[in-house]
């Protein structure tokens, strides 16, 4: 009896199961199969905001390797890959988990970060996958490339859409390591942002779909609906810390110490400005060990187009200052600045330069310098002293040049790629193609080739996007719509 009595509890719970769904058996109970976009935004803030980045500082002519010939040094690189769409994904799912949280914030942070990806896409290629990106999961494999004037105009929708959905009275945020969840600091950085990618379009300032000058005005003469960054504390960065083992890139690295030097054109700028920031960015050279660590004349850079056996010998007879110690010795050397008020104050400064605010040019232009030497903790004397400078001093026939120059001066190992797409639109600083060593015939390139996973993958798409921007073809040298006069 006892055995028919377990047979029977058997089949009836084999009845039981066969009656539940096969999805039921694959959920933990245990656990929430909801991801909490809070741990999302972590590490997307850490892989999007990362902005020291040594190939970059090396086109951009702030350091040079002693050790390699390096293709981005002397301007002869070829692809990049499309790995930023993998952070979209991420973002994504933030959007997803928004929604089940209830959190609007969220989703209006998400949006930031769709136009932050998605211009750094654009800005290294042209035409990229952005209406049908995404969508494997409605079976489009192989999206269409949107033209970049489109893809613009939809970062720009997206910025406007952020801005208008997050609301500081509402509900917090968790897991953000740039603002610590202040959500007035969120809006004033897609503000600010809104304004950098207007004003990395200013070739296209004519273009009536645009409308570049009226939409940047709104935002600034607005700053109740468009807050902007006011000061240093509204800096879109994060810190390094030894202690939760994020430390900075450089810390202890060997090869930092041996194989980078500053590059001369940048030594040469700060010395011609009597620039107190040299100092807090660079050693003597080894020739002046001992000597006046405040003197100028203590500091030499090597050229990024010389031939690498040149600088090599230059490095042997004690030339060649290198990066500060702190930057290899103190885990928590500098902070990680993705965009900051002083790099806003100079955007500022240009738009009134190019009358497309009203305000005193020579005004945002000194608050940009003085946030950026704050930045490096100078003190107010020596600011107002580079201020007071006539080299300094802003003039509305040179105004550009100073602007960018400066800009460019407060963007060392910070910003990313930048102050590159900075001088490709404007020509300022020039960036030294004049020694022995440049490839791309003494060109800077203009682009990244597009990658080899979409020649294998979506060649059919690419194909098209190619030849109706490109007609030499897909190379470095070609010219996109954004810069294209």
């Amino acid at each position: 009896m006892r055995i028919y009595k377990l047979v029977i509890s058997f089949l009836v719970l084999i009845l039981v199961m066969g009656c539940k769904d096969y999805e039921d058996f694959q959920v933990d109970p245990n656990n929430t199969t909801d991801a909490n976009p809070g741990l999302l935004l972590t590490n997307i803030e850490i892989s999007t905001f990362n902005s020291i980045d040594l190939n970059a500082a090396m086109a951009c002519r702030y350091l040079v390797n002693v050790n390699l010939v390096n293709d981005f040094q002397y301007y002869n690189w070829d692809r990049a890959g499309f790995g930023f769409y993998n952070t979209l994904r991420q973002v994504q799912k933030m959007e997803e988990e928004s929604e089940n949280f209830d959190n609007a914030n969220y989703l209006a942070i998400a949006k930031f970060f769709r136009a932050f990806v998605f211009e750094q896409i654009t800005r290294q290629f042209g035409d990229i996958p952005f209406s049908q990106a995404l969508q494997a999961e409605q079976d489009v494999i192989t999206p269409a490339y949107d033209e970049q004037k489109q893809v613009y105009l939809g970062i720009l929708a997206l910025l406007e859409e952020a801005n208008e959905l997050l609301d500081v009275n509402e509900s917090g945020i968790t897991g953000d390591v740039v603002f610590e969840g202040d959500l007035l600091k969120w809006k004033k950085l897609i503000n600010s942002y809104h304004l950098r990618v207007l004003m990395s379009l200013s070739i296209k300032e004519n273009d009536p779909d645009l409308d570049l000058a009226s939409r940047f005005n709104t935002i600034f003469s607005n700053p109740s609906e468009y807050p902007l960054m006011e000061s240093n504390a509204d800096n879109c960065r994060y810190t390094y810390s030894e202690e939760t083992g994020n430390t900075y890139p450089f810390w202890r690295s060997a090869s930092i110490t041996t194989s980078y030097i500053l590059e001369e054109s940048f030594i040469e700028k700060l010395k011609e400005f009597n620039d107190p920031r040299l100092f807090v960015l660079a050693d003597p050279d080894a020739n002046s060990s001992g000597e006046d660590p405040l003197s100028f004349d203590s500091y030499t850079g090597f050229s990024g187009s010389a031939p690498i056996n040149d600088n090599a010998t230059r490095l042997g007879n004690g030339e060649g200052s290198p990066l500060d110690e702190r930057y290899i010795e103190d885990p928590e050397a500098e902070e990680n600045l993705a965009l900051g008020y002083a790099e806003l104050s100079f955007t500022l400064a240009e738009a009134a330069h190019r009358g497309w605010i009203s305000g005193n040019p020579s005004e945002f232009y000194e608050n940009g310098i003085r946030a950026s030497l704050n930045f490096y903790g100078i003190d107010e004397n020596s600011i107002s002293n580079y201020l007071n400078q006539s080299t300094i001093g802003y003039q509305q026939g040179q105004g550009l040049e100073q602007i960018m120059t400066q800009k460019y001066l407060s963007m060392f190992l910070n910003s990313g790629w930048e102050p590159f797409y900075n001088n490709r639109r404007t020509g300022f600083p020039e960036f030294d193609v004049s020694g022995a060593g440049i490839l791309n015939n003494g060109r800077v390139p203009k682009r990244w080739m597009y990658p080899i996973s979409e020649i294998n993958q979506n060649q059919e798409n690419l194909e098209d996007a190619i030849q109706r921007q490109y007609p030499a073809g897909d190379n470095i040298n070609g010219e996109m719509w954004s810069i294209h006069e």
